[in-house]
């Protein structure tokens, strides 16, 4: 009986070689990482009532509140946090040029 050499296997690195290769992966992580400077722009009152949620086409990211009082708020702040945000988002190479609050989106962790 001969012996069945198993060579063809790909290791755990060249598969996450490859995901990372991915124009979707890579726009998901910068994505993720632009997400997280959110709550350093926000005033402290509405600090944990709001996530972002999601970008649209165009460089519109909709962000999640916790109601609709919290997503009028924010979008009497809207310029502010536009400039705020910015610096942030150049730094992943990103555009945020709208805002879009949607107390709908919101979904407890």
């Amino acid at each position: 009986m001969s012996k069945v050499l198993y060579t063809d296997f790909e290791g755990v690195e060249d598969i996450i070689g490859a995901m990372m290769d991915s124009p979707q992966l890579k726009k998901a992580i910068t994505r993720t990482n632009m997400y997280k400077f959110w709550d350093s722009i926000l005033p402290e009152k509405l600090k944990g009532k709001s996530k972002p949620y999601g970008m649209l086409p165009g460089g519109t990211m909709t962000v999640a509140c916790l109601n609709p009082i919290v997503a009028q708020e924010l979008s009497l702040h809207k310029v502010i946090l536009l400039k705020k945000f910015e610096p942030y988002a150049k730094s992943l190479k990103m555009r945020v040029i709208d805002l879009k609050f949607d107390p709908k989106r919101w979904i407890n962790d």
